[in-house]
């Protein structure tokens, strides 16, 4: 890689760093009197400017934008840490806290600004970890709860933040409640959830994700009724219907953001809400029920109460699993409507799918084009209100450089880098999977009994039982799965990959030998050291933060191009999404304008007619102003 030079950006200060002006004497001397009123002034006014920088200053303003709402949220790069797989410390074969707490510095090295934790709460593991069972303890795979303030320490004595999974349209079958609930209609708990009276007669239909029958309804015997789960049967919907479940949610949040916390990723959090009459599925979702499943008659009305009752309270960051329109995914996040911070939607992961089938990805790939519509269409939603997010990876998406990139061996780092830039320089808070900053791929398992992902056996499970093609179902599979995301992190080219000294919970990938950690950090042109400068340049220029997005050539089949525009600063970015050299015209001269990164050594041809020709998954940063 080419030397290049970053502004390294100044370690943001917190209301903690203020000054103490009563300890403050400055000069003792009385006839310094004036002297120190006008120094503390010029201190007070300094700080205040250095706390514009960090996030917690007022409105940014300027004449050429709209007025810019600073938050830390918005300026963050997260890292998402899959505990499972990321570190484990005590052979057992399983990711733990005290791994992670082994690491700190590995993640403080790569210069993110906060960590997103899939679920670590106590949970019988039939969705790895999103039955919780003990919404105020750790999973005994994970450790204990000294480790997690361990953890929770150094990451924020390195400047840090940690949010946490926050699974609360169910919980597990083994969750106190509904343990209590499942005996008698007479328990206390038996309204934390919602039931129908085999009296009734047979429950209307619900279509349930995870169940070999897609039935949501699961008969009872003692209670004579059937529990509703959008999910597994293990994984039992909570009735938000009833307000006193709605405190004890509340109360559970409030522990956990007394204890430190700097948020919440709130999974499913759409599905809160249920129309107790269960009536059929609407013609107009067309048979999408999960569609159906997020928009509940009180939805909004709970999220507002949440925000009114516990968040507004503490300077925490949430992030929505939002589903639907833009109007839909809009409603949780515009600021007047004070419910939450930001929202990640599905379009753009949902690109390249066949139609009507679980997860089988389109043997021609999927387009530019619409991947370009659909990206350019969610930035502009969010120009003027609201806060999005980027993302191209995370624990319900097989691995970012073989889904969209290219994980041949010719290709593989170029693609992994591109698709980093695009991520790292695109509007919204980006959300970044753990092992995509050293381009890991999909392992691609023949068996299904390699295969551990609940959502994918049941559906194998379905096609099976339909007399389907279980082949083609395993084949499509080792593009799709969401087991690909989960294998192990590949720390060196040790036994399995420096992960565990156990036999690993799931299979490691046989990559590991060349794409590790080790390897790369030693290798001034990885993938990794290709990521921190990327992370470093985002950094360097709120352009990329809050600039204005153009998306130029927007009918290229093979490149995205855009620039990224705020004040003074404006930013070109080009992308080649294909394996096949590629052009573009930005319609402006490239004479003289400054390359700010690239992840080809020699560079892009460029002439002073606009024109710019790209290598194989290509990718230049330019600044123009």
């Amino acid at each position: 890689m080419d030397k290049r030079c970053f502004t390294e950006p100044v370690k943001p200060l917190s209301y903690r760093s203020i000054i103490n002006f009563k300890q403050l004497h400055l000069f003792d001397d009385p006839d310094m009197k004036l002297f120190n009123i006008k120094l503390k002034e010029l201190i007070i006014a300094t700080g205040l400017m250095l706390l514009s920088g960090s996030g917690f200053a007022q409105p940014m303003k300027n004449t050429n934008q709209p007025e810019i709402n600073r938050k830390w949220w918005k300026e963050a790069i997260f890292y998402q840490i899959y505990p499972r797989s990321f570190m484990d410390s005590n052979g057992d074969g399983i990711g733990d806290l005290k791994g992670i707490i082994s690491k700190l510095d590995y993640v403080k090295s790569l210069g993110v600004d906060a960590v997103w934790l899939n679920p670590v709460y106590a949970s019988p593991n039939y969705d790895n970890g999103y039955d919780i069972s003990d919404y105020q303890n750790i999973m005994k795979e994970f450790g204990v709860m000294q480790d997690f303030d361990v953890m929770l320490k150094g990451f924020h004595d390195r400047g840090i933040k940690v949010i946490m999974d926050l699974v609360v349209n169910h919980c597990s079958s083994e969750h106190k409640w509904f343990k209590a609930a499942r005996i008698s209609r007479k328990s206390r708990y038996y309204n934390y959830f919602h039931w129908w009276p085999a009296e009734n007669g047979a429950p209307p239909k619900r279509w349930s994700a995870f169940d070999p029958d897609a039935n949501a309804w699961k008969y009872n015997k003692a209670t004579n009724s059937y529990y509703l789960h959008y999910f597994a049967a293990q994984q039992p919907d909570l009735n938000w219907e009833n307000p006193k479940l709605r405190q004890e949610i509340y109360k559970m949040m409030r522990f956990w953001l007394d204890k430190g916390i700097d948020g919440f990723r709130m999974d499913a959090i759409a599905y809160i809400s249920k129309d107790l009459t269960f009536p059929p599925l609407h013609a107009k979702y067309h048979g999408d029920w999960a569609m159906y499943y997020a928009g509940g008659p009180h939805l909004h009305e709970y999220i507002k109460e949440m925000n009114r009752q516990v968040l507004n309270k503490y300077n925490a960051a949430t992030v929505a699993e939002a589903m639907g329109t833009v109007n839909d995914v809009m409603k949780f996040v515009d600021p007047v409507r004070s419910e939450l911070n930001m929202a990640y939607h599905f379009e753009g992961v949902n690109i390249g799918y066949l139609p009507n089938e679980y997860k089988m990805v389109n043997p021609k790939g999927y387009g530019l084009l619409k991947f370009k519509r659909v990206y350019s269409k969610w930035d502009s939603a969010f120009a003027t209100k609201g806060w999005g997010t980027i993302y191209l990876g995370n624990h319900d998406q097989p691995r970012m450089v073989t889904r969209w990139g290219n994980d041949s061996p010719e290709f593989r780092e170029v693609s992994s880098k591109m698709l980093t830039t695009f991520i790292l320089s695109m509007g919204g808070t980006p959300y970044y999977y753990f092992g995509d900053e050293l381009g890991m791929s999909n392992i691609k398992f023949d068996k299904i009994s390699d295969y551990n992902d609940i959502e994918l056996l049941t559906n194998y499970a379905q096609v099976k039982a339909k007399g389907g093609d279980t082949n083609r179902f395993i084949e499509g599979m080792k593009i799709s799965s969401r087991d690909n995301g989960r294998t192990p992190f590949q720390w060196n080219a040790s036994a399995n990959g420096g992960f565990t000294t156990g036999k690993p919970w799931l299979k490691v990938n046989p990559n590991y030998i060349s794409v590790n950690v080790e390897a790369e950090e030693k290798d001034t042109n990885s993938v990794l050291n290709y990521f921190k400068e990327m992370v470093k340049l985002r950094k360097s220029n709120l352009a990329f933060v809050y600039g204005k997005y153009t998306l130029i050539d927007a009918g290229n089949p093979d490149v995205y191009a855009y620039t990224r525009e705020l004040n003074n600063d404006k930013y070109l970015i080009v992308l080649n999404f294909h394996a096949k050299t590629a052009a573009t015209n930005v319609g402006f001269d490239m004479t003289g304008i400054k390359t700010m990164i690239n992840n080809y050594a020699d560079g892009p041809v460029t002439d002073n007619a606009g024109q710019i020709t790209l290598k194989p998954y290509e990718a230049a940063v330019f600044k123009i102003k």
